[in-house]
């Protein structure tokens, strides 16, 4: 900053020699577009310095360098980027004395959509001012740029035909219940119809109004703001029908609206009050923008009032938003002390009074114009920026509150941002639908209203809560805790299946449960792709009234070794004993029909103590197992789900020796790996309870 700050004096010198060489040829009319200047009527100032330049010898380098760079503002301040761009490029061919005309260059460049310029003159002007944070930014805008473009997020955008005109409209807002009414501001010229003034006047012999152009049309001032070259704005509302189909827009047939201008609305969560921007003009002078209240009374709104917020009547202040809890007011002001351009504040709402502004700091605010507050909850602001890295102009960003209180700050990309303004953001409550104004596609830098909406992104769990053998559990409970604040309870059906709808890119616990059965956990965590997505998990608990098998034990021939590809199937033994802590187990081991009982039952002790000593390697309590080896003295009878995998069995079948020695040798080597098992029965529910 201090090189800018030597700069600027070796500027102002240039331009004390320049004033000189200017003053005996400079005219009256180039004194009324600079005084017009001064005063913010940037439209009729740029038209007097339009016709100066015009009359201007190229020869006179300096002063067509003086007046192209002061046309160029004023058509800047007017968002008329192609002057305004056109403008800059005649002050730097004139050699322009000040470096900021590259700043200015590469904004209007970025906001024309052309980044390789953009980034060519803010790496010029970063060459003296590398700190600078407005081309830092503005820099990094341009190289994001194009990627967003690539990337767009998923909301889709829409201009609203049936609300826009010929002229302008800007900073939609929502309001109503049910969110069918929309505000906006707009330049349009209204078709107003009132009852004649006086209906005693002359007429002609056809009936017409001598003095009117029409009877019953009331005669609406047309004339151009000397600020925009645009007629005053008006406060007009769009309803919907009992069909939620939109209407056309109506201007506001209540004294809220005057001869001047009237925007950026914003109301009460009871709809009874409504602030919005009020700017009147004074010949004289310049006068600043104003937030005013109105009450509403019935359907008539009642005509407004200055607010207290500020107790001077010379600084500008505006965009009001009301957060929807009614405890602040938003708004945007350029008080001393704050980041540079226009900061956003708040101010608490005390009744008709308000607290002390509060400046939002620097996580919001930057060197740039920060506008268009919307609050949408207490931790969520959407706001209009210049300053942070965009796409060009005013972009649209979203402020999320951390728990420290900290502001985190996003830009919301393509479709929503483009390389023109957008900005007055409103969202339809927590839809992610809505409206906001934009001047994209319009060459005459004309605001004009769009729709927006996201797509809803569907992310399901379902599933199955079934018993070991696979038979439909009806009445389980499956709970789902999630880090997003979701506790859900669903019961399955009588199928045993269960829905529940998640959210994308969360942590989630499930726990499922039944009478007679053990408890059984899984985690999930959702994807973060926005795209409809269904997990399917499906839960086998195991019941407490009889054995289950523990499938794919396997171990080393005639031995009690435990062989690798057992693991799996005892890491989930040892899952089901943490999720169940309460719990006492039996393993027990069988062997087949094959040897002396002795043999077979010592071979079974030593493989359930494999087992056992498995588990307790892994963490599990010894004192909540016990080893039991069976040999062949209970062998299995046959399961639905074994009968339906082996066509030759049936259900309730014993396997035993008599039934087995009737099959085919085939056969037989089934019906004896089926006996070769491990299993486990639940002992005790009440382990380490009292």
């Amino acid at each position: 900053m201090k090189n800018r700050s030597l700069f600027g004096i070796y500027a102002a010198c240039l331009m004390f020699v320049f004033t000189a060489m200017l003053f005996s040829c400079k005219s009256a009319k180039l004194s009324d577009a600079e005084e017009k200047q001064r005063i913010g009527e940037y439209y009729s100032a740029a038209q007097i310095y339009r016709k100066i330049y015009a009359k201007t010898p190229p020869d006179k380098r300096d002063v067509r360098s003086y007046v192209a760079y002061r046309m160029a503002e004023c058509y800047r301040h007017i968002n008329n980027v192609p002057a305004a761009l056109s403008g800059y490029m005649n002050a730097v061919r004139y050699n322009y004395p000040d470096s900021i005309i590259y700043l200015r260059l590469g904004q209007m460049s970025q906001e024309n959509g052309q980044y390789p310029s953009a980034i060519k003159d803010y790496q010029i002007y970063l060459e003296r001012f590398p700190k600078d944070q407005l081309a830092v930014n503005g820099l990094k805008g341009c190289e994001a740029a194009t990627e967003w473009k690539q990337n767009p997020t998923r909301y889709i955008v829409h201009r609203m035909e049936k609300f826009n005109s010929r002229r302008g409209e800007f900073s939609p807002m929502l309001a109503g219940e049910k969110f069918d009414e929309l505000y906006f501001a707009s330049s349009r010229t209204p078709k107003k119809k009132v009852e004649p003034k006086d209906k005693t006047q002359n007429t002609s012999t056809d009936g017409n109004s001598m003095n009117n152009p029409s009877s019953s049309q009331q005669v609406v001032d047309d004339s151009k703001s000397a600020i925009t070259g645009l007629r005053n704005n008006d406060l007009f509302v769009v309803r919907q029908n009992e069909k939620g189909q939109w209407q056309a827009p109506e201007m506001l047939a209540d004294p809220v609206n005057t001869e001047f201008d009237e925007g950026t609305p914003t109301f009460s969560s009871d709809g009874k009050t409504m602030y919005y921007t009020y700017c009147a003009q004074d010949p004289e002078g310049s006068r600043p923008a104003e937030i005013y209240v109105s009450q509403r009374s019935g359907a008539a709104w009642g005509k407004g009032t200055r607010t207290t917020l500020l107790k001077d009547s010379v600084t500008s202040i505006g965009h009001p938003s009301l957060c929807p809890n009614g405890k602040y007011l938003y708004l945007v002001t350029n008080l001393p002390g704050g980041y540079g351009g226009k900061d956003i504040y708040r101010a608490r709402v005390a009744g008709p009074d308000f607290g002390p502004l509060e400046n939002l700091g620097p996580e919001i605010n930057t060197a740039g114009d920060e506008m268009f507050p919307y609050s949408r909850d207490s931790v969520t602001l959407y706001f209009a920026s210049n300053g942070h890295p965009g796409m060009g102009g005013l972009d649209l960003f979203k402020a999320t509150l951390d728990s420290l209180g900290h502001w985190q700050v996003e830009n919301m990309k393509s479709p929503i941002n483009s390389m023109s303004d957008d900005f007055g953001i409103t969202f339809a409550g927590k839809r992610e639908s809505g409206f906001f104004s934009s001047n994209r596609n319009d060459a005459r830098g004309y605001d004009h209203i769009y729709s927006f909406e996201k797509p809803t992104v569907n992310i399901f769990i379902e599933g199955y809560v079934s018993d070991a053998d696979e038979e439909p559990i009806t009445g389980a409970t499956v709970r789902i805790v999630g880090k997003d604040g979701l506790n859900a309870k669903a019961v399955t059906r009588n199928d045993g299946s269960y829905r529940v709808e998640l959210e994308r890119d969360i942590s989630y616990v499930m726990m499922a449960s039944a009478k007679g059965y053990l408890n059984q956990n899984f985690e999930l965590h959702t994807g973060p792709e926005e795209e409809n997505e269904t997990y399917n998990v499906d839960f086998f608990l195991s019941p407490i009234f009889k054995p289950v098998v523990i499938d794919n034990i396997f171990y080393d021939f005639d031995k009690a070794t435990l062989r690798p590809e057992s693991k799996k199937a005892l890491d989930g033994m040892i899952k089901i004993m943490k999720e169940n802590p309460n719990v006492t187990i039996e393993l027990g081991a069988h062997t087949d029909r094959i040897g002396t009982v002795e043999y077979n039952e010592d071979l079974a002790q030593r493989r359930a103590q494999s087992v056992v000593d498995y588990l307790i390697k892994n963490g599990i309590n010894k004192d909540r197992m016990t080893a039991k080896g069976y040999g062949k003295n209970t062998p299995k009878t046959v399961t639905k789900k074994i009968a339906e995998k082996y066509d030759f069995l049936h259900e309730g079948d014993v396997l035993n020796e008599e039934f087995v020695g009737k099959l085919t040798v085939e056969q037989q080597a089934i019906a004896d790996q089926i006996n070769r098992r491990t299993e486990f029965r639940v002992l005790s529910m009440d382990y380490n309870l009292f």
